[in-house]
């Protein structure tokens, strides 16, 4: 028996890094997955996106839990794409439980020189991309009538400032409010709404050059070994990331009968990086 038996999760950003985690986790407790990613480059993105194998990894890792999935290629900007990938995974699946909004993109740079373009993709991106999400889902759990779960991944950028992240940090900081309103919506359908606040996590939009210049500015080419360097002294705890199985156990606790009274909230996965 697992924790999420005969649920079905839809989850944004699933073809690798937390949203693969996220997706394998809740399998592995037993829900069906609805997916989706880009599976491709974003414009102003400085690193290589996810790609359609990618996605098809997570869905044979799924798949390999003898649990069902319905993967999508689609944009969180899309909102007729998302509609139609929830509204297809429904007709399949029966049914929506749990959303995870967790689609986001990293583009450094400095406040008052950004280009208009790298600040209006991360807001597209990472706030309005979110709600385009929620809108597209969350009827569907409504109109189960059994309650549900929703978990948006914010970031402890929304909470500790970082230089070069001030379109970033806005975008997370809205998703805060963003949840509570909807919480309080929602509450009297029975569905919870939280986000999740991770420190910096070992995934392909950190572990790459624009990161490792941006901790390590002093340096020309700046390593992995570096920026871990640099990573270290954001963190109480001895680390310089923690790991996308942390914030998916964290998910779980949220989406679960564990988390079942828990809505409203801010639950950060920081290693002390807040204090």
């Amino acid at each position: 028996m697992g924790k999420l038996d005969g649920k079905v999760a839809f989850i944004t950003g699933a073809a690798r890094g937390q949203g693969r985690s996220h997706a394998v986790r809740l399998a592995q407790e037993g829900a069906d997955i609805i997916a989706i990613d880009i599976a491709g480059p974003v414009e102003t993105v400085p690193y290589p996106g996810a790609t359609p194998d990618d996605l098809a990894e997570t869905v044979r890792q799924v798949e390999a839990l003898d649990r069902r999935i319905v993967a999508t290629k689609a944009d969180v900007r899309d909102a007729a794409a998302l509609k139609a990938a929830v509204d297809d995974g429904v007709a399949q699946l029966g049914r929506l439980d749990i959303v995870l909004a967790n689609a986001g993109i990293s583009t450094p740079a400095s406040t008052l020189e950004m280009d208009e373009e790298v600040w209006q993709t991360m807001i597209d991106v990472n706030l309005t991309g979110v709600w385009k999400t929620l809108k597209a889902s969350v009827p569907h759990i409504i109109a189960g009538g059994r309650g549900g779960a929703v978990v948006i991944t914010s970031s402890l950028a929304a909470i500790y400032a970082n230089p070069n992240t001030a379109h970033y940090s806005a975008a997370k900081a809205g998703l805060v409010m963003l949840s509570k309103v909807l919480a309080k919506e929602l509450g009297p359908q029975s569905i919870r709404v939280n986000t999740v606040h991770p420190t910096t996590v070992a995934t392909d939009m950190i572990l790459n050059d624009a990161t490792y210049r941006l901790f390590r500015p002093d340096l020309e080419q700046p390593t992995r070994a570096d920026f871990e360097q640099a990573a270290l002294t954001l963190n109480k705890l001895p680390i310089p990331a923690i790991e996308s199985e942390d914030i998916s156990n964290a998910i779980l606790y949220l989406v679960s009968d564990d988390g079942r009274y828990v809505t409203g909230t801010t639950h950060i996965v920081d290693a002390g990086g807040q204090l």
